[in-house]
């Protein structure tokens, strides 16, 4: 077949004057080049150069789009949608000849293909993350409001349906129910976007919010469902057909979790542990996945609910569910999911609109099913005792509207149970609801609020034999090791015990809900690893060990690593902590030689340090290099002053509380003695070194002395000089810019979080065996 040849038809006469009529069409799928032989072909006239146009030309509008109005906190989806309308009849629709040119009718058939394929594996991998055990663990909090938001909407709308359904045309009811019954959806996979884009999915808010969409996505999935086959009943004879439509749906729901299942778990089997999914087998579940959906249309279902159960019974979490995720996430919802929200609205057409009354009766819809959803969730929120403020951000993400509704209304547009008024309508409403519950959410809840005057939770305010409450975070074994060794030095006693809160930092994948998980209520992971567990026995060791003056309770936050900070800075507020130690984003070996250097956790790091609602210090561990043996431990103060510098100090001074501690503290003082810090500061400072000075005076392993240095070159050399003499040296991160101390250091450091003379001492080209601490005071904001 010549592939650039013309469409025809055409017949022979077979021997025995037996003729055969038949049709074949020729596509022009592959251009040759600008140098190919075809007679007056056009580049655009070939399927393949034009959909590679198209979809140039669609993301290019998309991207811009976004650029300009994120900066207004809209969705993508709006974005998305808006380069739908600019890029179909109701705007490129204005220039014929320029959409025939790029957007043919004969092309969109490809587009339309890529858009299903990408929706179909979006609503698998949605299925993929979630976890259908989360409902049984969820509160009553969750229940109470994850039901009612679908039960209180479905009554009015089988109201308002009975009430209206003799003034409506009946060849408008089944546009009418339908609309009515795609409104009261709930789906997970939309507000979990949305608590993404917003940030705030690992926030209180957040994850009640994850909790209620799920069960009212099951909730609701299944009421219409029964609903469906209810109406299907009362419309046959004898039952037949609702008979037949249930007995291949539940043939389907067999075949899913009898073969579905089974293959996933024989995947899991065959995997070694920690291994990644052999890519046979991913091709193998894609393939599975196209499978179902095939099966699902035949059934006479939404081709959706088919690999949306295929995701559910594929096990979440690693090896399976994360490999999924890892390898199709970034094509799917970053290519070809969006495309189908895009190629909704290139079918949207707001110029040509003939049945007023249907379209303002959809529009009244609309609202009321809004308002339904909005009180339905405001009034169980309340009454469940949340803030008045985060009961309506969470009305406003339950009512969110996305990709999911979209696909409905596609569904329904191609059915022709929509004509193209009414689905250009709900189009505009998808928009238009995203963006208010986008703004509303934003203008109502900011995550950061939470510590707006949360004053004075540090140590340099608190009294030395009070309860010292940290909040320590380990990502690897190492991280776990050093906490203990930071804990045991910091000498817990009767008189100034310590209440260590550990939390084990671990990356989501393949799932969609965040968990954190308190060990001490005898909670579980669902698939906790041997690594987390190690890092759990080391620290309860610790707690028998020092039994009545230590406490230990340790949780594990799986979360996706750009929210981790909130977990983090979540468990601090509750706790009432005095300090955050968060482990160094570089490693070294036994040798002393660097071997890890994470981007990921130094994020983390760096996010904690903003937001944190108490003072936070970098442990910058290097304990597996080998010193020689040593009676005592020797700390050091690097003291150049400011509040960081007595943040730290006031910490060393709980430390040489113990007498196995041996604390030097080393004042860094510049030959003007009236330059540096302010007049308030130096009397801070001058305050808290006269109290150190009067506990070394009652106490033999505390040493004071005063270092006087010219500039920043100086100050190096005693740092560096200090290196081997000391274990642990404790800095403050933030000092004045016009430190004569610190003069022409600053040019020089690499890491801002750790300050110039912390990125000093975490070299990764230093091999002596000291570690760091650097500590930064508690940010203190206005309210």
């Amino acid at each position: 077949m010549d592939m650039g040849s013309s469409t025809g038809h055409g017949g022979r006469e077979r021997p025995g004057n037996i003729t055969t009529d038949f049709c074949y069409v020729d596509m022009a799928l592959h251009s040759t080049g600008i140098w190919g032989s075809h007679d007056n072909a056009n580049l655009l006239d070939f399927a393949l150069p034009r959909l590679q146009l198209q979809l140039a030309i669609i993301f290019f509008v998309t991207q811009s789009l976004h650029l300009f109005l994120r900066r207004f906190h809209l969705p993508r989806l709006v974005s998305e949608i808006l380069a739908g309308i600019i890029l179909g009849p109701t705007i490129l629709g204005q220039f014929p000849n320029v959409e025939k040119a790029l957007f043919p009718p004969n092309g969109d058939v490809y587009l339309d293909l890529l858009s299903k394929i990408g929706y179909i594996f979006f609503i698998f991998l949605s299925g993929v993350k979630m976890d259908p055990r989360t409902v049984l663990r969820t509160g009553i909090k969750a229940w109470t409001i994850g039901v009612l938001a679908v039960t209180l909407p479905l009554g009015g709308s089988l109201m308002m349906t009975v009430l209206q359904q003799n003034e409506i045309h009946k060849y408008r009811i089944p546009a009418y129910k339908n609309t009515i019954s795609i409104q009261n959806l709930f789906p997970f996979p939309v507000i979990a976007t949305m608590l993404v884009d917003l940030k705030i999915m690992n926030s209180e808010l957040g994850r009640l919010a994850l909790a209620s969409a799920l069960i009212s996505d099951l909730v609701s999935n299944l009421s219409s469902t029964v609903i469906t086959y209810g109406r299907v009943g009362i419309m046959s004879f004898a039952n037949v057909i609702m008979v037949h439509s249930t007995f291949l749906t539940v043939c389907l729901i067999l075949f899913i979790f009898c073969v579905g299942r089974p293959l996933s778990l024989w995947i899991i089997k065959n995997t070694p542990e920690g291994k990644p999914v052999n890519k046979f087998h991913v091709i193998l579940m894609s393939f599975m996945v196209l499978i179902v959906v095939l099966l699902t249309d035949n059934v006479g279902l939404n081709y959706q609910y088919g690999p949306f159960l295929l995701g559910l019974a594929v096990p979440d979490g690693p090896p399976l569910g994360a490999t999924m995720v890892n390898r199709l996430e970034t094509l799917v919802s970053g290519l070809l999911a969006p495309l189908l929200v895009t190629y909704c609205g290139m079918n949207v057409n707001l110029v040509e609109v003939f049945d007023l009354q249907f379209v303002s009766l959809v529009w009244s819809v609309v609202g009321y099913c809004l308002a339904m959803k909005l009180v339905s969730v405001f009034v169980p929120a309340i009454i469940c005792k949340v803030p008045v403020k985060d009961a309506v951000a969470l009305a406003f993400i339950m009512s969110a509207q996305g990709v999911v509704q979209m696909s409905f209304y596609y569904y329904n547009y191609v059915n022709q149970t929509f004509d193209g008024e009414t689905f250009s309508m709900l189009t505009t409403s998808v928009l238009i609801q995203s963006a208010l519950s986008s703004l509303v959410v934003k203008s109502l809840y900011d995550y950061s609020r939470l510590y707006t005057g949360y004053q004075k939770r540090d140590i340099q305010h608190a009294s030395i034999n009070s309860e010292l409450r940290v909040l320590a975070c380990a990502h690897r074994v190492d991280d776990a090791l050093a906490i203990r060794k930071v804990v045991e030095v910091s000498f817990p006693s009767k008189e100034s015990p310590i209440a260590l809160y550990a939390l084990h930092m671990v990356e989501l994948a393949g799932r969609a809900s965040p968990q954190l998980i308190d060990h001490q209520l005898g909670q579980k992971s669902s698939n906790s690893t041997s690594r987390t567990q190690k890092m759990i026995d080391i620290l309860s060791s610790l707690e028998q060990q020092y039994s009545g003056v230590a406490t230990v309770q340790q949780f594990t936050a799986m979360s996706l690593t750009k929210f981790m900070h909130h977990d983090i800075c979540t468990v601090a507020f509750n706790k009432l902590a005095s300090l955050i130690i968060l482990p160094f984003h570089r490693k070294w070996n036994h040798q002393g030689k660097f071997i890890l250097d994470s981007s990921t956790m130094r994020s983390i790091n760096c996010q904690v340090l903003d937001l944190a609602p108490c003072s936070v210090a970098i442990l910058v561990d290097r304990h597996k290099v080998r010193r020689g043996a040593a009676s005592a431990y020797n700390v050091a103060v690097a003291f150049f002053g400011g509040a960081d510098d007595r943040e730290a100090l006031a910490y060393a001074r709980r430390m040489a509380l113990s007498p196995d501690v041996c604390l030097t503290v080393v004042r860094f003082v510049p030959w003007d003695i009236y330059s540096g810090d302010s007049q308030w500061d130096a009397v801070l400072d001058a305050e808290i070194l006269k109290e150190t000075r009067m506990q070394g005076a009652q106490q033999d392993n505390i040493v004071y002395r005063e270092e006087r240095v010219k500039d920043g070159a100086e100050t190096a050399m005693l740092i560096h000089a200090m290196e081997e003499a000391f274990d642990l040296i404790m800095v403050g991160r933030r000092h004045k810019d016009d430190t004569p101390q610190l003069l022409g250091l600053s040019e020089w450091n690499d890491l801002a979080e750790l300050g110039p003379v912390g990125d000093m001492l975490a070299s990764p080209d230093l091999t002596v065996p000291v570690s760091v601490l650097v500590v930064q005071h508690q940010n203190i904001k206005s309210i």
